[in-house]
């Protein structure tokens, strides 16, 4: 039987602990106690780990693990995705996919054509898109959970100094495709595995500034071909296709 997957909020050499609402389901839904064994991803790690006390006491429960033998783990895709803010319901939808598909980090951004109430009330809404993404990453039995990065504006995420390859999904490129750019980056002569970046733009799409922004930041703009995608679609389809190459 498949062992259920937990994600420790602190931990150490020897032992993992869960608190608040984590703890409390374990305790008191699945009830918890001392021997139980389970999966525990601690600092990025996973381990086989048995129950060694529970503590059921609502915002404070806790349920601490022995850890017992570290698993192998698959790592992340070393993807960031920088997501023009859009449509909350869509937004986490978007993140929630993104995460079970194993992306790294995702990153989102207030594009000149990200509506405006959904920009104010952005910095609000990050702490539910994390929350998402660690629910996401139990599901998918990740040994991590992906970095969602406080919101910034466009400009701010494309000036960022990075050492990724930095692609933007742009409708007007009719020439160059996202497999062609991933095949240029995947054969050009360097140590290791590349890393990605990936932006994309809000409904409505990118400005014709900020086209010239990523142009004169060094980003790579690319077609997924011609048909036009919903925002998450897009998201979704990018990642699946930079997976395809990496894993």
């Amino acid at each position: 039987m498949t062992r259920r997957r937990w994600i420790a909020e602190y931990w150490d050499e020897a032992t993992a602990t869960l608190v608040g609402a984590q703890a409390e389901h374990m305790a008191r839904v699945l009830r918890a106690r001392e021997g139980m064994e389970a999966d525990v991803v601690a600092g990025g790690r996973v381990f086989h780990a048995e129950v060694a006390a529970v503590t059921l006491s609502g915002e404070e429960s806790e349920v601490r693990f022995n850890l017992v033998t570290e698993l192998v783990a698959d790592p992340a895709l070393p993807i960031t995705l920088a997501l023009s803010i859009y449509k909350f319901d869509r937004m986490e939808w978007a993140v929630e996919k993104a995460t079970e598909l194993g992306v790294a980090a995702i990153a989102p951004m207030i594009a000149q054509r990200t509506e405006k109430h959904l920009a104010q009330a952005a910095k609000k809404r990050v702490e539910r898109w994390r929350r998402i993404a660690h629910e996401a990453a139990k599901q998918a039995r990740r040994s991590d959970v992906p970095i969602i990065h406080d919101p910034v504006s466009l400009s701010e995420r494309v000036r960022a100094a990075s050492q990724a390859t930095r692609i933007v999904l742009a409708e007007q490129e009719r020439t160059t495709t996202l497999r062609h750019a991933l095949d240029e980056a995947l054969a050009s002569p360097q140590a290791g595995m590349p890393s990605f970046e990936i932006a994309l733009g809000p409904e409505g799409g990118w400005a014709p500034s900020e086209e010239a922004l990523f142009d004169a930041n060094g980003w790579r703009a690319v077609s997924l071909g011609p048909r036009i995608l919903r925002a998450e679609t897009a998201a979704i389809a990018a990642l699946t296709v930079v997976a395809s190459y990496l894993e």
